[in-house]
Formats: C-alpha cells, sequence, structure tokens
C-alpha cells in the first residue's frame, strides 16, 4: 500500500462514548425552523457571548428559504432570537432561498452569505445582515439583504438540484469579513457546463460593489484558461487573499493568493497558483487552515472514489515534502467513501477537522484532529487520529464545526430521517 494513502474500517463509536451529554441532555440536538418542513445546516459560528448561530436551506410549503437560528451554549433554543429562536427568509422577496455560511462581526451585527435561487437553474450569491435580536440591519443592502449582481451576469451559478445528501455539490458559498468592514465572497460562474470559472469579489461594508478591488469589485479566478471552481476562501493575517476548490477536468486541487488589492501574488507558488492531483484520483479542497508560522493546511476529498484528503503547504505555496513527501494524504472510511467538509485550528496549533461517510444509512459524522505537522494525532480518536459517530438510525451528514471557549466541539449538520432535519451536537473537549 502507497504510503500516502490509508484505509480503515474501525467499528462505528457508539455516540454517548463521544457526545456531551450536558449539551441539551443528548449531545445532539434537532435545529427548529418555525415552519418548516425539511433543513439542513450548512454552518455554524459562535457569537460573543457563547450562544451558537446555525445556517441553513430550510424547506417551507412555498419553498426553500434560508434559515437562521440561535441556540443557547447548552443547546436549547434561544427564544429570544426571531420567531422561537430562528428565522426563515429570502433575499428577495417571491424567490426561494438558502443559507450557507454565517459570520459574526465585530459590532455583534450577524451576516448570513448565501444563494439567491433567480429560477430553477440560476443562482446569485447574497448577504443578509442582522442586529443581535434577529431584525434586519439597516443601512446594508436593501432592508438587510444583498443580492450580487456582476456586469455580464458573471456572478450567475448553476444551481444543484440532483446530487445525492452528502455529496459536495456546484452550490458552493464562503464569506469572510476583512478587518476594516468589507466583505469578500466567491462565486462560480457557469458560461455553460463545459466552460465555469471562479468568481472572487468584494463588497464595502454596505454591500455595495467595492470597485477598488482589482477596479471592478472582482477578479476572475482562470489559470491558463482552464475550467476553475472555487470553495473556500480565507483572508491571511497579513491581509493577503487565498482562494481555493479545483481547476481543469478531471478534477485536480487548486489554491490561488492575491494581494489585499485584488492583484494575483505571483510569488505564490507558480504564478499565483497551485495545483496538484491526488494519485491517480480527483481531488478539490473544501478548507484552507493557517498556522502561527504561516504554513497552510488543507483538507478537502478526493474524488472516484472519494476519500477525505489533506495537505500541507508551506508559506510560499510549495508542498512541505516533510509531510508525506509533499503528496496529499487520504484515508477512506465507510464502504461507499467519506469526504471532509470543514476544519478549524484550536489554540494549541492541532486541526480539527469533520465530515463524514456516505451511502444512505451508513453516513455517519467523522472527526478528526491533525498535529501542526499535518500528521494524525494519534493521541486523538482511541490512537487512531479520528472518530466516526453514529448519531442514530438514518444517515448524518456533518457540513461545519467551531469551537467553544472551554475547547468543547460544536459540529453542525443534518441528519436524514424521512425529512431532511439540521442537527447540532458537541463533543467532550
Amino acid at each position: 500500500m502507497s504510503p500516502q494513502t490509508a484505509f480503515a474500517l474501525p467499528a462505528t463509536v457508539n455516540g454517548a462514548e463521544r457526545l456531551d451529554t450536558s449539551f441539551a441532555g443528548t449531545g445532539k440536538t434537532q435545529v427548529y425552523f418555525a415552519g418548516s418542513l425539511s433543513s439542513m445546516a450548512n454552518d455554524i459560528a459562535i457569537d460573543h457571548v457563547g450562544r451558537l448561530l446555525v445556517a441553513a436551506k430550510v424547506g417551507t410549503p412555498g419553498g426553500q428559504r434560508f434559515g437562521l437560528a440561535r441556540l443557547l451554549a447548552d443547546g436549547s433554543a434561544d427564544l429570544a432570537f426571531g420567531k422561537q429562536g430562528s428565522i426563515s427568509g429570502q433575499f428577495v422577496h417571491g424567490f426561494e432561498a438558502m443559507a450557507g455560511k454565517v459570520r459574526v462581526l465585530a459590532d455583534g451585527h450577524i451576516l448570513v452569505a448565501g444563494l439567491h435561487y433567480e429560477n430553477a437553474h440560476r443562482t446569485l450569491p447574497a448577504l443578509a445582515m442582522f442586529d443581535q435580536q434577529g431584525f434586519p440591519a439597516q443601512g446594508f443592502g436593501d432592508n438587510g439583504r444583498c443580492v450580487v449582481r456582476l456586469p455580464g451576469d458573471l456572478s450567475q451559478g448553476a444551481r444543484d438540484a440532483w446530487l445525492p445528501h452528502g455529496v459536495p455539490g456546484a452550490e458552493a458559498c464562503d464569506v469572510c469579513v476583512q478587518d476594516d468592514g468589507r466583505i469578500l465572497l466567491l462565486a462560480n460562474h457557469y458560461f455553460e457546463p463545459t466552460d465555469h470559472v471562479g468568481m472572487l469579489i468584494r463588497l464595502n461594508a454596505d454591500g455595495s460593489l467595492d470597485s477598488s478591488f482589482n477596479g471592478r469589485g472582482f477578479v476572475m479566478v482562470r489559470h491558463l484558461l482552464m475550467n476553475t471552481w472555487l470553495s473556500s476562501l480565507k483572508v491571511q493575517r497579513d491581509g493577503r487573499i487565498l482562494v481555493s476548490g479545483s481547476i481543469n477536468f478531471p478534477e485536480e486541487g487548486l489554491l490561488a493568493r492575491y494581494h489585499p488589492d485584488g492583484r494575483l501574488d505571483d510569488s505564490f507558488a507558480m504564478d499565483g497558483f497551485m495545483t496538484f492531483k491526488a494519485r491517480e484520483y480527483s481531488a478539490q479542497i473544501c478548507q484552507i487552515v493557517q498556522h502561527e508560522n504561516g504554513d497552510l493546511h488543507c483538507f478537502g476529498s478526493s474524488r472516484d472514489p472519494m476519500h477525505c484528503l489533506s495537505l500541507k503547504v508551506h508559506s510560499n505555496g510549495r508542498p512541505d515534502t516533510h509531510c508525506n513527501g509533499g503528496q496529499p494524504k487520504l484515508f477512506g472510511a465507510g464502504r461507499k467513501g467519506c469526504h471532509w467538509t470543514a476544519a478549524e485550528a484550536q489554540p494549541d496549533g492541532r486541526v480539527l477537522t469533520v465530515g463524514a461517510t456516505d451511502g444512505g444509512g451508513e453516513a455517519d459524522f467523522i472527526l478528526a484532529r491533525y498535529l501542526p505537522s499535518g500528521q494524525l494525532d494519534r493521541s486523538f480518536g482511541k490512537g487512531i487520529g479520528w472518530c466516526r459517530t453514529r448519531l442514530s438510525r438514518g444517515s448524518h451528514t456533518a457540513t461545519s464545526l467551531a469551537i467553544q471557549a472551554d475547547g468543547c466541539i460544536v459540529i453542525g449538520g443534518y441528519s436524514l430521517e424521512g425529512n431532511c432535519r439540521a442537527v447540532v451536537a458537541r463533543y467532550q473537549c
């Protein structure tokens, strides 16, 4: 077996052994959205007083809506927020929507990023901002909501209505708020099914397009005229901007870096772009973590088959040859594959990452911890560095995680037992 690949099929860990039962009584809770038929938690964040914010895609009798819920630190609904602890809405009246990310701003306001469904086939990136009580933030967009339209429909993407639950699809969404309040976000524009390109966009704090960014408010992320698809972005401590996803077909992993003004940073990797293959497999990145020394730790998945993927990269964009020879590291869990969806650095520099196994009723949460060196932390997960949690019958997909002030790990996702329902679980410190 190649040293860069490791596959294991441990017995599923019983949730009661890993979950913090002081959280909602069982270690997990469903997230309630008033009037919903279904819900999928896509992101989770912690506000300044320890409350949990959950961004979701919510199904209602009138179609899909974006959802934002707030839980108290113990997992109970914060009934002082929105309607019985949650908000479901549209970016534009009469159109469907979804929420993919949530961020807490320095002033306590809450920013939700998602997709406005223009029609049955097309999407546009969209934002909504709320105050701490759940009311629309005046002064941002149109009554607190903003749909981002670029010239030439370049922010228009494809609606993903066919992929099964748990499989990364076309509806990518990410957002970062800079220290000065300006907002960076992603879009993926489809000229046609075989010609698509990622867009990096910057808005002013009021939601208007920031024309000082690359002279027009956006950057078309394209390398050698190949297809690109963006899934995540990160602002480095020095202000430079990283974007990641995939490039070409079959897919290769992609990293690119830009200066704060939108110019490509050609000192990064090869002329600003770093691409890689995972042996004979396709690859994509879903999350980047930056260590204190500037090194980057990338997480995502291979394709065909789908396995969890990690890659350690130096701050200059060159692979770290001391970690797996500079090659992506893969491992498999479950009979039909697995993938990472989110990652977060702990204060001590170790990195937590979360994802799911794939395959109907066998889809479970998986949680791992990596050392700053890029290797799995064998002191975690009963000596193998990771664990798999069966929450209950049915399939469960983890999409996001956050670390509470006491070190406990909070994971957002969804369960599929009949209807899809948003869930939050907490693991012991």
